[in-house]
C-alpha cells in the first residue's frame, strides 16, 4: 500500500480511499497516515504531498466510494431480500424496520461511523438498503470522512519519521474493534434464527 501510494501519488490515493469506503477491506489509516507522513522531508527526504491535499483527496475518495456503497444497497437492497432474503434470514418487514431506525438514529449514526475503524468502510450498505436521504447522507459522510482524514493524516504528519512504529499501533487498536464487530455479528445472527424459527413454529 506505501508503494503504491509513493508511486502514484494523490491518484493512488484516491483510488484507496474510494475503495475503502466501498467495503473494500483496506485499511484506510495506514493510507491516511502514510501520506500524512509523506508530508514531511521524513520518508523521501522531501516533501512529496501536502496535507491540505491529501484532506481534500481522501475525503472525495471516501465520499464516492460511500455512495457507490449507499446506492447497491439503495437500489438492489429489495431485489436481494426477493432472490435470497430466506438464505440471509431477511424479509421486507427487516428492511421497514432498518428504514424507521434510520429515520430516527441515521445521521447520527452515520456521521459517527465515520471515525470509526472497520465500521466506517460498511455504513453506506445499510444506510441505502434504509434509503436515507442522498443529501443529507453526503453532507454527513463528507463532514465524518474530512475528520476521520484529517485526523489520521496529521497523525502521520506529525510521526514523521516514526511512521512505521506508529503505524503498527493502529493494526493492534483495530483488532479488538474487528473482534467486537464478529461477535455483535454472531450474535445478531443467533438471534434472528431464533426469531425465524419461532415465526416458522407458531
Amino acid at each position: 500500500m506505501s508503494s503504491f501510494i509513493t508511486h502514484y501519488g494523490y491518484f493512488g490515493l484516491f483510488v484507496l480511499s474510494v475503495l475503502s469506503s466501498a467495503c473494500i477491506p483496506i485499511p484506510s489509516e495506514v493510507a491516511y497516515g502514510f501520506a500524512g507522513a509523506l508530508c514531511t522531508n521524513a520518508i523521501t527526504g522531501h516533501a512529496q504531498f501536502s496535507l491540505w491535499a491529501v484532506i481534500v483527496v481522501g475525503t472525495l475518495g471516501s465520499l464516492v466510494g460511500a455512495v457507490i456503497a449507499y446506492e447497491v444497497g439503495r437500489s438492489a437492497g429489495r431485489t436481494i431480500v426477493d432472490r435470497w432474503g430466506k438464505w440471509l434470514l431477511l424479509t421486507h418487514q427487516d428492511l421497514d424496520n432498518s428504514q424507521r431506525w434510520f429515520e430516527k438514529y441515521g445521521p447520527a449514526s452515520v456521521l459517527i461511523s465515520r471515525v470509526i475503524p472497520v465500521v466506517r468502510s460498511f455504513i453506506s450498505v445499510p444506510a441505502g438498503l434504509a434509503e436515507m436521504k442522498r443529501g443529507r447522507f453526503a453532507v454527513l459522510t463528507t463532514i465524518g470522512s474530512a475528520v476521520w482524514v484529517a485526523l489520521i493524516a496529521g497523525l502521520g504528519y506529525a510521526a514523521g519519521r516514526n511512521w512505521n512504529h506508529v503505524s503498527k499501533d493502529f493494526h493492534a487498536a483495530e483488532l479488538p474493534i474487528i473482534v467486537v464487530v464478529v461477535l455483535a455479528l454472531a450474535f445478531g445472527l443467533w438471534h434472528r434464527v431464533r426469531t425465524v424459527r419461532r415465526h416458522n413454529a407458531s
